[in-house]
C-alpha cells in the first residue's frame, strides 16, 4: 500500500473538516473562530497540492476532492456569514424572512468558479478572477471587523449593516470570482527585486496595513490585491 498517495487527499479532507467546524461557529455567532478555522482550512488547501507535487501523486481524484472541500470552506462558509450579516443588519430591503438568503449568491459564485477552474488550463501560474479562498477571507473578515469596531466606529456600523451595501458586496463577490481579470501570482520564483516587484510591493504594503489597521486591513488587502492586478494589466497592455 502506497501511503504517500493518500497524504495529499488526507490534507484536503482536513481542509473540509475545518470548513465544517467553521459552519458550526457561524451558527453560534462566533465569527472570529469561524475566520480562524477558514484560514486554517486554506492553509491545508495550499499544502495538499504541494505534497501532491512533491510525492508525484497528483491525479483527478485529488482535483475533485480539492474543489469539493473548497466548496465548503470557501463557498458555503462565506455565504452563510453573509446570510448572517443580512439577518443581523437593517431591513432596508424589506422582507427579513427572505432577504438574508441573498447572502448565498456568494456560494453560487464560488461553486461556478470552482467548477470552471477545474477545466480552465490557463490558471497554472496565476489566476483569472479572484480565488475562492481570498474571497472567503474577504467576506468573513467583514463580519469580524463589524463585531470588533461597530461600537467605536459609526461608519463601520452603517456600512456593514446596510442591506443595500451587503447586496452590492455579494454581487461584486460573485462577479469578481468569475471575471476575466488576470491576477498576478503571489509566488516568488527568484530572490531578487527584478521580476518580483509586484509581489514585494504587495507584501510590504500588506504588512504595513496589518500593523497599522489590524483586522480592518484584511478586507482592504484583498481589495488592494485586485486593484494592483488591474493596474498591472493596464500597464502590460500599453
Amino acid at each position: 500500500m502506497n501511503i504517500k498517495k493518500h497524504i495529499p487527499n488526507l490534507i484536503t479532507l482536513i481542509n473540509l473538516f475545518c470548513g465544517c467546524v467553521a459552519i458550526v461557529f457561524v451558527s453560534k455567532g462566533d465569527f472570529l473562530m469561524a475566520f480562524y478555522m477558514v484560514c486554517l482550512g486554506i492553509f491545508f488547501d495550499f499544502f495538499d497540492g504541494f505534497f501532491a507535487r512533491l510525492f508525484k501523486v497528483a491525479g483527478p481524484l485529488g482535483l475533485q476532492l480539492d474543489s469539493l472541500a473548497d466548496m465548503v470552506t470557501s463557498g458555503v462558509v462565506p455565504g452563510y456569514v453573509m446570510y448572517s450579516m443580512f439577518a443581523r443588519g437593517g431591513d432596508q430591503l424589506g422582507n427579513q424572512a427572505i432577504v438574508p438568503f441573498l447572502g448565498f449568491i456568494i456560494t453560487l459564485g464560488a461553486c461556478y468558479r470552482l467548477a470552471n477552474f477545474n477545466i480552465d488550463t490557463r490558471q497554472t501560474d496565476s489566476f483569472i478572477g479572484l480565488p475562492t479562498p481570498a474571497n472567503a477571507i474577504f467576506i468573513i473578515s467583514l463580519q469580524v471587523v463589524l463585531d470588533m469596531y461597530a461600537e467605536s466606529s459609526l461608519l463601520v456600523l452603517e456600512l456593514l449593516t446596510n442591506q443595500w451595501i451587503l447586496l452590492v458586496i455579494s454581487l461584486c463577490s460573485a462577479y469578481i470570482m468569475n471575471a476575466e481579470i488576470p491576477l498576478f501570482s503571489l509566488k516568488v520564483k527568484k530572490i531578487s527585486f527584478k521580476g518580483n516587484t509586484l509581489q514585494i510591493v504587495f507584501l510590504i504594503v500588506s504588512v504595513l496595513m496589518i500593523v497599522l489597521l489590524q483586522y480592518i486591513a484584511i478586507p482592504l488587502i484583498i481589495v488592494f490585491y485586485v486593484l494592483l492586478s488591474v493596474i498591472n494589466n493596464l500597464f502590460l497592455k500599453k
